[in-house]
């Protein structure tokens, strides 16, 4: 008995420090990008290089720790490549997903403001419930849907003050909403893909920037960055390098921890805390950027995260009951 609660008891100890790692690396890569993509210590307009860039960063460090075992006394890497012809054809898919995803992302941050991003990318749960019907034709339960109705209220009435503020883009929350979707159809493939990488998150981190790097480039050209790449003035310039490297850095450490989480945790608790964590980041970007936002703005902010939550605690409360009766393989959920 005493055994069976210290192992629940280190398996959350482990969740949380999972989940709070994921926290402060997601909370602090917003930022940085933000700087990135919109600051004019920066000011290259061409995003989806700055995120590429970001990819070649992070399969520089996968590279180099998969070639020394990783970091001695700290963590050990596994050694692989995402070369080989099998791997690539389990996992390109899933870097397909992922590269669309950050690049979404970057460019929805780079429209919109931080306070903002969080309700221009709430639809993700919207989605699992969309895709978990059309992939997997499961019914979801009336009062998930009222909350998913709720997430959806909340996002139009985010979206009609932020018009009103004077503040709103448009390109910016489609980016916003697409990034929702990727992140959708990324978390529940995770899951499905990492028995291919002997479910190693490490492995999967490696292959997903390695490919990344080849699918960014029609998306650079397609999105006119290469005149503004041969025209840019500070290429020369140290402190440009140097916030592009920390940017990187970011980016391998959010992809990391995405992974882990999910690992942990499952595809839905992922989707809940970044929904949370974005609830906290709202609040630190309006006062970083000292901006004021109206009560009909915050209330958007509310009914989204309370719908959330909600949401996670019903299919909680389902995923108990199914548990005690046998459930056909094809009819399990992936939310």
């Amino acid at each position: 008995m005493k055994e069976a609660q210290s192992d629940l008891c280190s398996r959350y100890l482990r969740i949380f420090i999972v989940v709070s790692c994921y926290w402060i690396v997601s909370i602090a890569t917003v930022f940085v990008n933000k700087t990135l993509l919109s600051g004019q210590s920066v000011s290259l307009e061409a995003p989806l290089f700055i995120t590429w860039f970001q990819c070649i960063v992070s399969f520089t460090i996968c590279y180099t720790l998969s070639n020394t075992g990783g970091i001695p006394g700290l963590f050990n890497f596994p050694k692989g490549t995402p070369w080989n012809i099998d791997v690539v054809r389990k996992v390109i898919p899933l870097s397909l997903m992922f590269t669309l995803m950050i690049a979404t992302n970057n460019l929805c941050l780079k429209y919109v403001g931080v306070s903002f991003y969080y309700i221009g990318r709430s639809l993700t749960t919207v989605f699992n419930v969309l895709f978990s019907w059309i992939l997997l034709r499961q019914a979801t339960s009336l009062r998930c849907i009222l909350c998913c109705a709720f997430i959806m209220f909340g996002f139009y009435l985010g979206v009609d003050q932020e018009s009103l503020l004077g503040s709103f883009s448009l390109i910016g929350t489609i980016y916003g909403v697409v990034g929702s979707l990727m992140l959708s159809l990324y978390s529940i493939y995770t899951k499905k893909v990492l028995p291919s990488v002997n479910q190693e998150v490490w492995l999967l981190s490696y292959y997903n920037n390695a490919y990344s790097i080849f699918l960014f480039l029609p998306l650079i050209v397609m999105n006119g960055e290469l005149d503004i790449l041969w025209n840019y003035k500070n290429f020369n310039s140290v402190y440009f390098w140097i916030q592009m490297v920390i940017g990187g850095l970011c980016g391998f450490a959010i992809g990391y921890v995405t992974s882990l989480q999910i690992k942990v945790t499952s595809p839905l608790t992922h989707n809940i805390s970044g929904t949370a964590k974005a609830c906290a980041q709202t609040v630190i970007a309006t006062q970083w950027y000292s901006e004021t936002k109206n009560d009909l703005w915050w209330s958007s902010n509310v009914i989204v995260l309370a719908s959330s939550a909600l949401y996670a605690r019903f299919k909680q409360i389902e995923m108990e009951v199914n548990s005690r009766k046998p459930v056909p393989e094809e009819k399990k959920s992936l939310v």
